[in-house]
């Protein structure tokens, strides 16, 4: 049984006289019969909520019920509060951290630590991070321009999902209304994020797809790379240890799978001369290219 989720059932029913089982179904994204079954898990360990069906029915909790934090073991609100401060790094949930330290009788302080934000960041990313969140949550348009790995310029009007954190990177899950399909925004790459009043309902074209790229649709490039011992900081940081094998001479050899798309080459460039493709033959060549057109721009030296 998810106790976050069962956490956040009461929590909602607290704020609101009642919610339909599908309501909550759809925001949990699980069924109505896991709903159903949170229902009676809830009302076995003493927390007073009833499911009542017809015209005016739904879920509710007994007026003046008041959450109970013995319901929660010391463990599972360590959990809570851990999550939440996780949250607050990303401007959402202070509210809730600390009133919840308070019912836990914890001072909501601890081991944990969490900022997503980049060196030297300032107020712009914050506002921008900000306007996503009001827009995701209220189910507003948004229109922004935008920056391609390509490094072509658009405007786009699109319909946020979800914000996703991942390879030390932020990226908006959003539908965009020019493609007519489900897109992926590197937010860094957004400029003048504006909210829009046009709301829009959420369907099946807004189902977010996998963000690892060995799971991404279309065909997968199999790369074979030796990186230099110089290297073995950024191996070890970009790269699952599966992936890794390390020679007796120090050097690594990292057998990849990646999409094929213009981030792999500016990827692989980074690293200058610290690693040498070994396969495949397409990428061999285009990387010759793009350092053939960067010699190209300091000439023949003297």
């Amino acid at each position: 049984m998810h106790t976050g989720r069962l956490f956040e059932i009461v929590y909602l029913l607290q704020s609101r006289p009642r919610m339909t089982a599908r309501e909550l179904a759809e925001r949990f994204e699980v069924s109505v019969r896991t709903i159903y079954r949170d229902i009676d898990a809830l009302s076995a360990a003493g927390v007073p909520v009833y499911a009542a069906r017809g015209g005016g029915g739904g879920v509710g909790l007994l007026p003046g019920y008041v959450l109970d934090r013995s319901l929660l073991t010391d463990g599972e609100q360590d959990e809570i509060l851990y999550a939440l401060r996780a949250m607050a790094a990303a401007g959402m949930g202070g509210a809730a951290l600390e009133k919840l330290a308070g019912l836990f009788q914890k001072s909501g302080d601890g081991w944990l630590e969490v900022d997503f934000s980049p060196w030297g960041s300032g107020p712009a990313e914050k506002r921008v991070f900000a306007t996503l969140k009001t827009a995701i949550l209220s189910r507003r348009e948004i229109a922004f321009d935008y920056y391609s790995a390509r490094g072509e310029k658009s405007r786009r009007t699109a319909q946020p999902v979800k914000l996703v954190y991942k390879d030390a990177a932020w990226y908006l899950q959003a539908y965009c209304l020019a493609r007519q399909a489900l897109r992926v925004f590197k937010l860094c790459r957004m400029l003048d994020v504006t909210l829009l009043d046009a709301v829009f309902t959420p369907g099946p074209q807004h189902t977010p797809q996998p963000m690892d790229p060995t799971e991404a649709p279309g065909p997968l490039l199999h790369l074979e790379l030796m990186f230099t011992p110089a290297a073995a900081y950024r191996v070890y940081d970009m790269f699952p240890p599966e992936w890794v094998t390390q020679l007796p001479d120090g050097r690594f050899f990292v057998s990849a799978f990646y999409p094929e798309s213009p981030w792999i080459y500016g990827f692989l460039l980074s690293f200058g001369a610290d690693v040498a493709v070994l396969s495949p033959p397409q990428v061999q060549q285009a990387l010759r290219e793009a350092g053939q057109k960067v010699a190209a721009l300091y000439g023949a030296p003297e």
